[in-house]
């Protein structure tokens, strides 16, 4: 449920004489909330700074202290969201030279809410030449009854570089998921090097069997993109029965490595992808 904000002590309490809403809207639901949050990160000669600051909706962002060269932002929650018939939006600029790494405080839990409409959650992400991206949110949650379409947006300049993670828990305990989809395209230079698209829960078919989950609950993927970057000839295939799989894979158009993995908690999902980056060699980020 969203928090509301308490009427203030002057304000006189609404009289049980006011009419009732016409009929034609009886059991009309808000349309939700609609909200693009903003940052931007510029060099200023001699260090990474974050000028642009832009909170909106649920989206309050929060400067970190910087870690060597690279300035961090947290992304923190200001209400529930996102819920149905919400139109939520995060836009990212890492200018030319900068270094940004962006986190978020928690998980992000995707609830039904009052109307069973879907709700959108689009991240851009834009990194100019010589400039670093890293994208590390906690998971996100999809809970039953919530229809959530995700999309990531990627622009990278020829000589950029970006690491992004993402991860996501169906269901939590004991509990079914909602319907979740997630849509990753990725432009380098302007040409399309990733473009994937991916649905779990009812009613897509099959989304839970052996081919796409095989039992598991967490799934998530790692993307690396970097030019400096010693990209393996093959795939690699990481963990086992118990703890789930993951599969390091280098694109098509690199220079970029795509690890995938699946596992039965969030906990064993992070340490497949932590595996899978740690075999990397010759990247900055």
């Amino acid at each position: 449920m969203r928090a509301a904000a308490p009427l203030p002590a002057a304000c006189p309490a609404v009289p049980p004489t006011v009419d009732p809403a016409p009929a034609h809207l009886a059991g009309v639901h808000p349309a939700g909330v609609h909200a693009t949050a903003r940052l931007r990160a510029t060099h200023n000669g001699r260090a990474t700074t974050v000028p642009l600051l832009h909170n909106d909706g649920p989206f309050h962002l929060r400067r970190l202290r910087p870690r060597g060269e690279w300035a961090r932002v947290c992304v923190l929650g200001a209400m529930s969201a996102p819920l149905g018939g919400d139109r939520l939006a995060l836009d990212v600029t890492a200018e030319a030279r900068t270094r940004l790494e962006v986190t978020t405080a928690a998980a992000t839990i995707a609830l039904r809410g009052p109307t069973a409409d879907p709700a959108t959650y689009d991240v851009r992400l834009t990194v100019g030449e010589d400039a670093s991206l890293r994208w590390l949110p906690q998971p996100l949650i999809s809970t039953r009854g919530s229809t959530v379409h995700q999309t990531y947006r990627v622009e990278l300049a020829g000589g950029s570089r970006l690491l992004l993670r993402e991860e996501q828990l169906l269901g939590r305990t004991a509990e079914p998921p909602g319907h979740l989809s997630t849509r990753l395209t990725v432009r380098r230079d302007g040409r399309p090097i990733l473009d994937q698209h991916t649905v779990y829960g009812a009613p897509t078919p099959a989304w839970d069997g052996p081919a796409v989950l095989g039992g598991h609950r967490a799934t998530g993927q790692l993307l690396l993109v970097d030019p400096g970057l010693d990209v393996p000839p093959a795939a690699v295939l990481l963990g086992g029965p118990v703890e789930g799989h993951c599969v390091l894979a280098p694109l098509a158009d690199g220079p970029a490595l795509l690890a995938t993995a699946v596992a039965p908690t969030p906990a064993q999902l992070r340490r497949l992808l932590d595996t899978a980056l740690a075999r990397v060699s010759g990247a900055e980020t």
